[in-house]
């Protein structure tokens, strides 16, 4: 049953929406409210309602569902929706299975650049953390020793971005404040003022053996899994750093150890492994040329009101008819 109102019908977490009320933005959209709880029912009018039984013009997928660990089910709920127009979620990568169905029964999907800012500064803590001595110093404070300590300069490096959505361009803004050269690896040619080479997977053996840093930020599908394989790895510098804030299936981990223990690739940053949490058995916990970090690159202290900012701002363009932050092309789900 839709809601008999000529008002837009929004379905969010009931938590989420406590969260938000008060806020001026939500006074102003003029929107019929529809909560749904962790048991995959949404509240319309008073009245709980199976979802079945329930037509949507927006449904928001809020952090608090993952925090709350209530994810899979909330995906079923929206798949088990009589229909949705938009969704809204906080994911920015898209390869569980779920968005593929919901795409299917033409739903409009709107992932997250929320993210963006929190990964770029993760990045570039993780590669300053190998190009700077840090733990050389704080031993030589300990041992009241005075000695210089080098260290390799970002000035005039090289990286690599592969994927330039909302993360990729973050990355690439603070590696030319920098000083750093950029080239990156994406879908269609776009020009930036922070890139100073474009081109697409084709080219990739060109680009690698350029990179000092190789940053890998696109999607998972069937064209990037295992893109960094055994023939990737042939072509990097021994000294390079590899980080990863894709998704785990972009990296042949086989491939990646025997770079690592033969001296092809300098050092790999992880933050996404194939299975999370990553199993205490994995080979990546000892290797000492691995960082792992669990999967927190997006944890910055502004991530979460930006998610909140992103879904507000996109709710009023919808009310006003106009076009939405995030639209996913629904091609990049055939792949």
């Amino acid at each position: 049953m839709r809601c008999q109102t000529m008002k837009k019908s929004v379905a969010i977490y009931e938590k989420s929406l406590e969260s938000i009320n008060g806020l001026a933005d939500i006074d102003q959209l003029n929107m019929k409210w529809v909560p749904y709880n962790k048991e995959g029912k949404y509240r319309i009018d008073g009245s709980l309602k199976d979802p079945e039984d329930v037509a949507l013009d927006y449904l928001w997928l809020s952090p608090l569902i993952s925090a709350e660990k209530f994810l899979p089910e909330a995906f079923q709920m929206a798949l088990r929706t009589a229909s949705i127009n938009v969704l809204q979620t906080f994911n920015a990568g898209l390869d569980n299975p779920f968005y593929k169905a919901i795409a299917a029964k033409g739903t409009m999907i709107c992932n997250s650049s929320a993210q963006g800012i929190a990964i770029a500064e993760f990045v570039f803590a993780q590669v300053l953390n190998q190009l700077h001595p840090l733990q050389l110093q704080r031993q030589q404070q300990a041992e009241r020793l005075w000695k210089n300590t080098p260290f390799r300069e970002l000035s005039q490096s090289t990286w690599l971005i592969i994927g330039f959505g909302p993360i990729g361009q973050a990355i690439a803004q603070r590696a030319k404040a920098f000083g750093a050269r950029t080239l990156v690896v994406r879908r269609k040619a776009q020009a930036s003022a922070f890139v100073d080479q474009c081109a697409n997977a084709g080219e990739l053996p060109q680009l690698v053996p350029q990179a000092d840093i190789i940053v890998l930020a696109c999607a998972l599908n069937a064209s990037t899994k295992h893109l960094a394989n055994q023939q990737f790895f042939s072509q990097t510098k021994s000294n390079a750093l590899l980080v990863n804030v894709a998704r785990g299936g972009v990296i042949n981990n086989q491939a990646l150890i025997e770079a690592l223990d033969h001296e092809r690739l300098g050092h790999a940053i992880l933050d996404v492994f194939d299975t999370e949490p990553l199993p205490q058995t994995d080979a990546y916990w000892s290797h000492p040329k691995v960082t792992v970090t669990p999967h927190t690159s997006f944890a910055g202290s502004g991530t979460m009101s930006r998610w909140t900012e992103l879904f507000l701002d996109n709710l009023t363009r919808f009310s006003r008819g106009q076009p939405l932050q995030n639209l996913v092309d629904p091609a990049s789900f055939t792949d």
